[in-house]
């Protein structure tokens, strides 16, 4: 059986990996797919946040990591995927998540969504409050990987930010 992880991954949180890392034990093939959202102004490119993940589940065999555009439920079906992850930080999170899979459940009533409760260290971390510290010279050592801090830290370094 084969999942999909989507998101926006800008950047890759321990939240992140946390999903990852547990959700890959419960399917045969995981895809994390980075949406790409031509709407949003990204700290990170998509071949950058790929690049990163890459190297972050280099060592879980049955992630493979992608990019998309457009629906979900699209990529889902052209990669053969019946269920969808979604991690789940809050109570508002449900809200708006439990919406998305309704409307997904709507247009391929054959996809499945499974929500995923963070680690409780993780409850209140985002890719966006990590990118708010990184760029005014906080200490987020500990909400991502080593390999998305040094990225961080270029790209505040160069004023990318």
């Amino acid at each position: 059986m084969k999942a999909v992880y989507p998101g926006s991954f800008d950047p890759p949180t321990n939240g992140h990996l946390d999903i990852i890392t547990r959700a890959s034990k419960l399917t045969d093939n995981l895809i994390v797919a980075v949406l790409n959202n031509p709407s949003k102004k990204p700290m990170f490119t998509v071949d950058e946040k790929i690049e990163m993940l890459k190297e972050l589940t280099k060592d879980i065999p049955n992630v493979k990591v992608a990019s998309f555009s457009g629906l979900l439920v699209d990529f889902c079906k052209q990669n053969d995927c019946k269920i969808i992850i979604r991690g789940l930080r809050a109570l508002t999170d449900f809200e708006y998540e439990f919406q998305i899979a309704l409307t997904n459940k709507t247009m391929d009533k054959d996809i499945e969504t499974l929500f995923m409760p963070t680690d409780t260290q993780n409850l209140w971390l985002s890719s966006s409050v990590v990118k708010e510290i990184a760029t005014f010279g906080g200490k987020y050592d500990a909400m991502v990987p080593k390999i998305v801090k040094d990225r961080l830290e270029e790209k505040v370094n160069k004023g990318e930010c």
